[in-house]
């Protein structure tokens, strides 16, 4: 029998190529940490002894990561699953799949953008009968629900636009923001209607936001606004719990008279005592209250920003799931995070290209996919805690259909969206999300995996998801700096991968977790790279072997040789040369700036002086913030610490060329052949600061740097270059 996927390897040429690059760069590194022990500098000031030693540790610790970070390029594979297969053989057998969405804030993530994710995914190809989409709000908003209501009565015209006219973008508000060649009269004026139709139903979600009521003729269609009679806040309210469609009722149909799909909207009860464990909590109280409702086996988990793609996405999961050989077990298919707005060369590095194509599909290569909380479909009984075993291969048995009533499925499900059900159960240890960390995803996928269960990332031709990625580079780093927090922490903590999964899960995994554990500990390097190097230049300090000498051999091998593969790993995934320049910009910004606070945070938390907060970035943005983006000019406009920091390093390295050229050329501090290296440091570092000197110096639009950073950064650099070295 054919098998319903295949898993195909890197060809031999390629891992060849890369066996002898690894190998290479591996002998330039120990020679590099050979010269810094070998010529430890016996005088010349405490302060060059200082710096050598610095830079000994920093370049130890880069070392140690980029050895781990070759672990994920070890063994790449790649999934291709045959929908037509699973078709011919499960049509009338297909599982039940519940489609789970979070929100958490009506303000930064707006009702219209939730309701066009909603609607994405109930027009999936499915049998409507065995589809389920639940909505949990953590805010309780009365706007999200009135949102959902307006939903539910549009996709009776939606879907079957969708299905007539074969659309694969099926995300209304992004599918009429393309352009349209359409030469059908009949489906031009189709699509004009349902157009119209959905711009009054957005018209009217964000005019009853705006007013921030809702009126009685609307609050009387549905018994679901009785819930806000009661004194609702974001932080305090009861348990909510509406079937708005019920997908077992023979009348829930469209315009066309086909079935409707389930749809649930949820705000689990929050008290101001009680921890509600933000994501994770209402990932748990969805996992309990579908289960009561629909049950399906397979559950598809998705952020509101994240729309369906492509409409037979739910079929090519399932071939991995169903699979005759291998399918009983997986635990969960994670698809890669794609975005929709993204610049013409990626300014801010956010659809990155060889994480997905190459560094999250090693992972997958040891079976050991990283769950990455949004886009990732999952077997229900993994997620709730069951340990893998050969008896839970048959998620397609028919479920026995619930013969309770509308009223009755609410109260049941009410209790397990309360407070109090998961006092004294296992519930964010050994079932559901794991509690009490940023990044709950990642723990989460690693203590499935330990339980005896594979994962695989399946990243399709065409992207089955489409999210919204931050276009200013604040919402960038608050991002950032989360997960970097996030995955430190779990690193800190007993999930450590080389202490929880050990003789659990492969070596070459362990290590591929690391790659992202330790991001936030690479801010300590980085910055001691465009820090302390420039600030010796300036002094006359020499801290790299002369371009005559022999050691410069393996220096300059390590860094051409590293940036070559680089660049030829970035261009084979998509990239263009701006995209990987770019990319490397945001690499040393993250570093120095989110990766360090990430880092800072993680250990107050460890000394017990702060605990985990969860950062919502928004998903709303004005015309001209849009508009510069589209243009790729970087957004800053505000005072932030991080811009404060940016702004410094770049001053920083300006000055110290500026400086050390005068001392080297006039002065005579030695020869230039001796601080050559630090020379074209800090040149790198003022070419990727480009953008930074112009939002300085030159722009005068919003999205430019405050006068108060440029001068608290030119202070601070002034500061760091008078600082005795010697």
């Amino acid at each position: 029998m054919d098998p319903l996927f295949e898993t195909k390897k890197e060809s031999a040429k390629a891992k060849f190529f890369h066996r002898v690059y690894a190998a290479t760069v591996f002998v330039g590194i120990c020679l590099i940490l050979n010269y810094r022990l070998v010529n430890f500098p016996a005088g010349g000031g405490g302060g060059r002894r200082r710096a050598w030693i610095g830079i000994f540790m920093a370049e130890f610790f880069l070392s140690l990561f980029w050895i781990i970070s070759q672990s994920v390029r070890w063994n790449v594979k790649h999934n291709l699953p045959f929908k037509d297969r699973l078709s011919l053989r499960y049509e009338e057998k297909l599982p039940g799949v519940d489609i789970l969405v979070c929100t958490a804030d009506p303000t930064l993530e707006p009702p219209a953008m939730v309701i066009s994710t909603v609607l994405s995914v109930m027009s999936y190809n499915y049998p409507p009968k065995k589809l389920s989409v639940y909505l949990s709000d953590d805010a309780g908003s009365e706007f999200t629900f009135y949102a959902l209501l307006e939903a539910s009565h549009f996709s009776k015209y939606w879907i079957p636009f969708c299905k007539k006219y074969n659309v694969q973008t099926r995300s209304p508000e992004a599918y009429f923001a393309q352009k349209f060649d359409v030469k059908d009269t009949t489906h031009t004026q189709e699509l004009l209607a349902i157009k119209k139709q959905y711009e009054d139903m957005k018209n009217q979600i964000e005019s009853a936001t705006e007013k921030g009521s809702i009126s009685e003729e609307i609050r009387s269609q549905h018994k679901g606004f009785l819930e806000w009679d009661h004194k609702v806040s974001k932080q305090n309210h009861q348990p909510i719990v509406q079937i708005i469609i019920d997908g077992r009722d023979t009348n829930a149909v469209d315009n066309e008279g086909c079935q409707l799909p389930t749809l649930v909207y949820m705000a689990r009860e929050k008290r101001p005592e009680c921890p509600h464990n933000f994501k994770a909590g209402a990932m748990n109280a969805l996992i309990r209250v579908s289960s009561e409702i629909s049950n399906g086996p397979i559950i598809l988990n998705l952020d509101c920003d994240m729309y369906a793609n492509d409409a037979d996405a739910i079929r090519e999961a399932l071939c991995f799931f169903m699979d005759e050989k291998r399918g009983h077990e997986i635990a969960f298919v994670q698809h890669p995070q794609c975005f929709d707005i993204i610049s013409e060369n990626d300014l801010y590095g956010h659809y990155n290209l060889v994480e997905n194509q190459v560094e999250l599909a090693g992972l997958g290569g040891y079976d050991a996919a990283m769950y990455c909380g949004t886009a990732c479909f999952h077997r229900r009984d993994s997620l709730s805690g069951a340990k893998y075993s050969y008896d839970c291969r048959n998620i397609n048995e028919a479920r026995n259909k619930d013969k309770r009533s509308v009223d009755e499925l609410e109260k049941a499900s009410k209790v397990l969206a309360s407070c109090s059900y998961e006092k004294d159960t296992q519930w964010g240890r050994e079932m559901g999300l794991v509690y009490g960390y940023a990044v709950e995803d990642v723990v989460t996928g690693l203590t499935i995996q330990c339980r005896g269960w594979k994962s695989m990332h399946y990243n399709p031709e065409r992207p089955a998801f489409l999210g919204l990625a931050p276009v200013t580079l604040d919402n960038s780093l608050v991002q950032i700096k989360r997960w970097s927090e996030g995955l430190f922490q779990i690193f800190f903590s007993k999930y450590c991968p080389f202490i929880y999964g050990y003789g659990k899960i492969k070596l070459g995994a362990r290590m591929g977790y690391c790659n992202y554990l330790l991001w936030a500990p690479l801010s300590l390097p980085t910055l001691f790279y465009v820090i302390v190097p420039p600030v010796c230049l300036l002094h006359g300090i020499s801290l790299f072997p002369k371009v005559t000498s022999l050691w410069f051999i393996p220096f300059a091998y390590v860094f051409t040789t590293k940036t070559v593969y680089s660049i030829y790993e970035s261009m084979s995934c998509g990239y263009t040369l701006k995209s990987w320049w770019n990319f490397q910009r945001m690499q040393i910004i993250r570093r120095a700036t989110a990766f360090f606070f990430g880092f800072a945070d993680v250990i107050i938390e460890q000394l017990g002086l702060s605990q985990t907060a969860f950062a919502i970035t928004a998903k709303v943005v004005t015309e001209d913030v849009l508009k510069r983006y589209e243009q790729e000019i970087m957004e800053f406009g505000s005072s932030s610490v991080m811009f404060t920091i940016i702004a410094t390093l770049a001053m920083l390295n300006l000055l110290s060329l500026i400086g050390g050229l005068i001392n080297t050329i006039f002065l005579e501090f030695g020869a230039l052949q001796n601080l050559i290296s630090q020379i074209i440091l800090c040149g790198l570092m003022i070419l990727v600061s480009v953008p930074i000197y112009e939002a300085l110096f030159l722009r005068r639009d919003k999205g430019c740097l405050p006068f108060s950073v440029m001068l608290k950064s030119v202070v601070f650099a002034s500061l760091a270059c008078l600082m005795p070295c010697k």
